[in-house]
């Protein structure tokens, strides 16, 4: 037997002898169920209220998505000048109103001065809300007009901003005092501001996994290593795929549902990708066409 070959034997024996000690004192500790993400069945998240059939974050796009039957909307929120939480995704109101100005530097007030109309364009190519003037929605309306849904709240302010520095805490202390913490999720790309909020809502609230948490995740899938997993989110919402790494494989799902989290994927707008995720064990889906989603799920249970 050569030097390389007894090098090789060593190694992978050592490996084995680590992966078997680690398997012997660590074993996977699922994640103790939120209120909020108990449902039996698939659901659908309308994305921004469902951003294809009415300007996104507008009580127009919501009021439409509960009228189809939607269990709930994904959202993004962020903080005015005057600390107001609104549900919007851009940090300045360029895209969707004639006005420019960083939501971080204007006040409600302001921003809803500027918002003439979303530049929205429908199915069909018309611009039907174009010169209406629709209004901002805070995150306080929005909890008190829907408290029978779940929402999926996405922190967008970083977290090195002054904005961002004041989030979680203003975030938590509105669940808080509308009630609203077994109705909610609170998600943020920067897992930063997930921990932050955490240290407030003390897992009273469903959190939603970060980039950070997907990409350990994955990583401890596609090892040996699964088993020293330990989830400190309680659902993932991913795409089904982050550039050549596919994220919606059985296994994947499986391996999370073991742990006790759903899978939620985004932004899901095609009937055959919907059918897809579903058979794969996906517990969620996050659309701009929640017509689509909701007509295919009715079609399933008849």
């Amino acid at each position: 037997m050569g030097k390389k070959t007894k090098i090789a034997i060593a190694i992978a024996a050592a490996s084995a002898a680590a992966w078997a000690g680690s398997k012997a004192i660590s074993k996977p500790q699922q994640r103790e169920g939120k209120q909020a993400l108990q449902f039996d069945r698939t659901i659908i998240l309308a994305h921004r209220g469902g951003a294809h059939l009415a300007p996104e974050h507008t009580m127009i796009a919501f009021d439409k998505a509960a009228q189809l039957g939607v269990d709930g909307f994904e959202i993004d929120v962020r903080l005015t000048k005057d600390e107001e939480i609104i549900v919007f995704h851009d940090d300045t109101v360029e895209r969707t109103t004639d006005g420019y100005g960083l939501i971080a530097d204007m006040t409600l007030a302001e921003i809803n001065a500027l918002n003439h109309g979303y530049h929205f364009e429908d199915l069909d190519g018309a611009f039907p809300y174009r010169e209406d003037k629709l209004q901002v929605v805070t995150l306080r309306e929005l909890l008190e007009a829907y408290p029978h849904m779940l929402i999926n709240i996405d922190i967008k302010d970083a977290p090195e901003t002054y904005e961002g520095s004041l989030m979680p805490s203003k975030l938590w202390r509105l669940i808080e005092e509308l009630g609203a913490e077994d109705r909610v999720v609170v998600t943020s790309f920067y897992g930063e501001q997930i921990d932050r909020f955490n240290l407030y809502a003390q897992n009273q609230v469903a959190l939603g996994a970060g980039e950070s948490d997907v990409r350990k995740a994955f990583a401890s899938f596609s090892s040996q290593f699964g088993h020293l997993y330990h989830p400190k989110v309680d659902v993932f919402q991913i795409p089904p795929k982050s550039g050549v790494i596919a994220l919606d494989s059985p296994k994947f799902i499986q391996f999370l549902n073991n742990l006790n989290i759903p899978v939620h994927y985004w932004t899901i707008n095609d009937l055959d990708t919907m059918k897809k995720l579903i058979n794969n064990g996906a517990k969620g889906i996050i659309t701009d066409r929640p017509d689509i989603a909701v007509e295919l799920f009715q079609t399933q249970e008849s």
